[in-house]
């Protein structure tokens, strides 16, 4: 798998919610902040307000996609001048919790223009998050406009295709579709800051040919008997100038990054097969089950199968 890939793979878990909202104007719904969770809004008809809590507010069309990747609280509006008062949906039918792909609530208020949203969550897991995600704002607003994201507005057309008119097989189509939304949301958003000139950061590294070499090899053979030598072999340096770069970028230093990948990718074959323990280090690089278990313990703090109980 690509870096990028892996990451989601391994941050994800569960499956996705989301609701297909209907509002008619006026309206105000209150999101709360949901830790362990990247939120995601995405208006299929109308026009609103996204109106975060600490800076100013901002016009969404159809077409137009929010990111709230690390699950921070927001409101959205019909207008930034709707009063708190006027409510948008019981608490009990808009629990993104509760609620799974396809589902949707029709709030019937006045009859003023009506806005239709796909909202929902991506529910991740706090204790493997990759320091690729942490580095991105509190909030991603990619606006829908022509031409310019293709595969992005593709996937938002169909995904409202599926939720308006569920046939047979929406309830595979729309989780399939969303997880292609994410995958879309992340990739032009590290496309976007590389070609403002980043230069340090995972932005930069993804599209740094040198690093992402070294990074694909990691993530498309972890168990192979990696060095920094052999690592800087593949991006095509030396191994100096490479280690150098590399830990400019990234922020850790190879093997540092080759270590915490590997015990990332065990303590998910722990939480999600059988596979016993010899098995699982041979997987990530150790010959010795002995070895494995004492270098998993200093990065997790606990031996591999009392995790994997836990788990």
């Amino acid at each position: 798998m690509d870096v990028l890939s892996d990451v989601v793979a391994v941050t994800r878990t569960g499956r996705c919610r989301s609701a297909y909202v209907r509002w008619h104007a006026p309206w105000r719904q209150e999101f709360a902040s949901v830790p362990g969770s990247a939120g995601f809004q995405v208006v299929l008809q109308g026009s609103c307000w996204l109106l975060p809590p600490e800076t100013e507010p901002v016009q969404l069309g159809a077409g137009d996609v929010v990111f709230l990747p690390h699950g921070r609280g927001h409101t959205l509006a019909d207008s930034p001048e709707t009063p708190v008062t006027v409510p948008a949906c019981s608490p009990a039918d808009h629990q993104l919790s509760s609620v799974y792909a396809s589902d949707s609530v029709d709030w019937s208020g006045d009859d003023g223009a009506v806005t239709v949203v796909l909202c929902g969550a991506y529910q991740l897991d706090l204790s493997r998050t990759h320091p690729l995600l942490l580095t991105l704002p509190d909030l991603i607003h990619l606006p829908a406009q022509a031409g310019r994201h293709p595969e992005l507005s593709s996937a938002v057309e169909l995904l409202a295709a599926e939720v308006e008119n569920p046939r047979l097989g929406t309830d595979a189509a729309v989780p399939a579709l969303l997880d292609a939304l994410l995958l879309y949301i992340l990739r032009i958003w590290f496309n976007g800051r590389s070609s403002l000139g980043n230069t340090t950061g995972w932005a930069a590294a993804l599209n740094d040919p040198p690093t992402a070499a070294a990074l694909h090899a990691i993530h498309r053979d972890p168990a192979s008997p990696w060095t920094v030598a052999k690592l800087a072999a593949e991006a095509g340096l030396s191994r100096a100038p490479f280690a150098r770069r590399f830990a400019l970028l990234i922020g850790q230093p190879p093997f540092g990054y080759l270590t915490w990948w590997r015990m990332t990718t065990a303590a998910r074959l722990l939480r999600t097969s059988d596979a016993p323990l010899r098995s699982i280090a041979a997987q990530v690089g150790y010959t010795s089950e002995f070895a494995f278990a004492n270098a998993f313990k200093r990065t997790h703090g606990t031996a591999p199968g009392t995790y994997r109980r836990r788990s």
